[in-house]
């Protein structure tokens, strides 16, 4: 198990007596319920920053959509294949 590391944080009272209830209807503690919060808060940030590195890797290589250049100048204005 990691070592844990205390923080402090300022919240106001009102605030802080409702994270109390709070965390006591789900059974918990107030520094775990404020844990689980942060825990969640910075998996879900690398999981974007993971999806948007690999959404980069694929924009920098390009789709392939079947596009074929034109033979000649004629068949770029042949209006009578897009009927």
């Amino acid at each position: 198990m990691e070592k844990a590391t205390n923080i402090t944080v300022k919240v106001d009272a009102a605030l802080a007596r409702e994270a109390k209830v709070l965390a006591a209807r789900k059974g918990t503690s107030l520094s775990r319920l404020v844990a689980n919060q942060l825990e969640a808060l910075v998996n879900d940030d690398q999981a974007y920053a993971a999806a948007k590195r690999r959404a980069q890797r694929k924009l920098k290589r390009g789709y392939d959509l079947g596009w074929k250049a034109p033979t000649d100048r004629a068949s770029l204005h042949d209006r009578e294949n897009l009927r």
